[in-house]
């Protein structure tokens, strides 16, 4: 069995109100939208990449609430970037005082891009599509 990445070219913007439903309705997929309105779906991972993604995010956590650095966001997470990319990476942090106003207020997706991203490269991953995210993350203020 093969696994195939979908991607759906959007006739229309997808707000975040709508990509947020469709998250909603669809647990068992995961959605990011680009910059240029593209969605995709990223398909499951084995248990190899998700026990690293796992163990990164615990450490992470870990470091940050030892030294009280701020906060930790795990792969089910959209964060809405400057150029209107939602991304959702397998862990982020956001340095204390960072995060907007009212971000634990209501479960919607945060306006903002993190200081420090990890992204685990599945077998489903291409290395040329995972740099290309990354340059988008620094682009967008990722630290």
């Amino acid at each position: 069995m093969t696994s195939e990445k979908i991607t759906v070219q959007s006739l229309y913007t997808v707000t975040d109100e709508e990509l947020m439903l469709m998250s909603s309705q669809n647990p068992e997929l995961r959605f990011e939208r680009n910059a240029n309105g593209t969605l995709e779906t990223m398909p499951a991972t084995g248990g190899i990449s998700g026990n690293r993604e796992i163990k990164a995010g615990a450490y992470l956590l870990n470091w940050v609430e030892s030294q009280d650095l701020g906060e930790v966001f795990s792969s089910s997470t959209g964060l809405r970037l400057a150029n209107t990319a939602v991304r959702a990476p397998d862990a982020a942090f956001v340095a204390k005082g960072r995060l907007p106003e009212g971000w634990d207020e209501e479960d919607k997706f945060i306006n903002l891009a993190p200081d420090f991203v990890i992204e685990i490269r599945s077998k489903n991953d291409s290395l040329a599509k995972l740099k290309a995210k990354m340059e988008e993350y620094i682009a967008n203020g990722v630290q």
